[in-house]
């Protein structure tokens, strides 16, 4: 009997210690209520700079000559772009491909070689959009037949895209706040902010290169106009209740 009173005291010696083990130790930060809220930020801002991308694309029976031909035409309107006052470290080839061309002739029923062609895709960077205009004239003008099209940015990206984030925080905090004003209470100190989307558009335009092509052809700034651009970020913010 003695025996089995003392195993019985060890087992419940024993669940005592593992409910020692089970209870945390230390300060942990108490639960109090929040709200969570969603803000969204919009900031509109002019471009202020552009990427242009042309090609030069050549044919020929013979693959030198389609080389040749388009090497010259590439020098023209890459010499019209520096007469400009662009700097050389604007100018970028991005790619220089030669191909056969095959056409199907449905008569016979067969493709058939006609020779080679030759692309070569330039890249101008403009700081400046009032030399937007001349600078697509006189590249068509001078050799280019392809326009891969323009593309506006913004010079001082990050800091429009930290306005945006600052606008949609504001407009959280100010949705909590006119929620909780119904019930009485007050927005604390945020417990957790998660951005959830930061929407940077990059206006895209494509010009007509046959109407560019003419001699006569005069530039006009007011077809290039992009109007603003419009910056959007959406945050997620936890609020404590006060």
């Amino acid at each position: 009997m003695r025996y089995l009173l003392i195993g019985l005291a060890m087992v419940w010696m024993g669940c005592l210690t593992a409910r020692a083990q089970a209870v945390r130790v230390g300060t942990e930060t108490p639960a109090v209520p929040t709200i969570t809220v969603q803000g969204e930020g919009v900031v509109r801002v002019q471009p202020d700079r552009a990427t242009l991308r042309f090609a030069v694309v050549t044919r020929d029976l013979d693959p030198e000559r389609a080389r040749r031909h388009n090497a010259e035409a590439s020098r023209r309107a890459l010499k019209a772009v520096r007469a400009l006052g662009i700097e050389e470290r604007r100018l970028h080839l991005e790619t220089l491909t030669l191909h056969p061309v095959r056409e199907y002739n449905p008569d016979l029923r067969r493709w058939e070689e006609k020779g080679y062609e030759v692309q070569r895709v330039l890249r101008v960077e403009l700081d400046s959009l009032d030399l937007l205009p001349e600078v697509v004239a006189r590249v068509v003008q001078q050799g280019a037949n392809r326009l891969q099209g323009i593309r506006y940015e913004v010079v001082n990206r990050e800091a429009v895209q930290l306005a945006a984030l600052q606008a949609a925080v504001r407009n959280a905090r100010d949705k909590a706040r006119q929620m909780l004003a119904e019930l009485n209470r007050e927005v604390g100190d945020p417990v957790r902010i998660t951005e959830q989307a930061l929407e940077f558009p990059r206006p895209f335009w494509r010009a007509d290169v046959a109407a560019l092509r003419t001699a006569e052809a005069v530039p006009e700034p007011e077809a290039y106009a992009v109007g603003e651009i419009e910056v959007r970020a959406r945050v997620e913010v936890t609020f404590a209740i006060r």
